[in-house]
């Protein structure tokens, strides 16, 4: 069990670092204006407490966790200059920071749902 769980430890603490640089990226001057918008959503939703795809829903529930947010910061780092993803790397090694759960990409998800639902309840009608 303990030779699971310790390469899930270290892979969770590099997605840590690798949102951290995007953060750092998504406020760097030389960061285009569709990869400023590619880390936003990423940082929206692997920040956002409430999952797309509830946890509590079998098998499904844990694909955002093990399949979405790591393609979406792998599809972030590769929007990035290379030159700037460096020194965003950089800082986050040297300025760590704690980033926040962010309740309004939660609202966003909220609403997403709404409709969804609406939507069915209005097919059946």
């Amino acid at each position: 069990m303990m030779k699971i769980i310790q390469p899930l430890k270290k892979r969770a603490a590099s997605l840590k670092h690798e949102l951290t640089a995007l953060h750092y990226a998504y406020r760097h001057p030389d960061t285009g204006r569709l990869p400023k918008i590619l880390i936003a959503v990423t940082l929206a939703y692997a920040l956002s407490p409430i999952d797309l795809i509830p946890d509590f829903i079998p098998v499904l529930g844990y694909l955002d966790d093990i399949i979405i947010i790591p393609l979406l910061i792998t599809a972030s780092i590769k929007s990035i200059p290379p030159r700037v993803l460096e020194e965003c790397r950089s800082e986050a090694d040297i300025n760590p920071i704690s980033l926040k759960k962010n309740w309004k990409s939660a609202t966003v998800i909220i609403i997403f749902w709404i409709v969804i639902l609406f939507a069915i309840v209005q097919s059946f009608l």
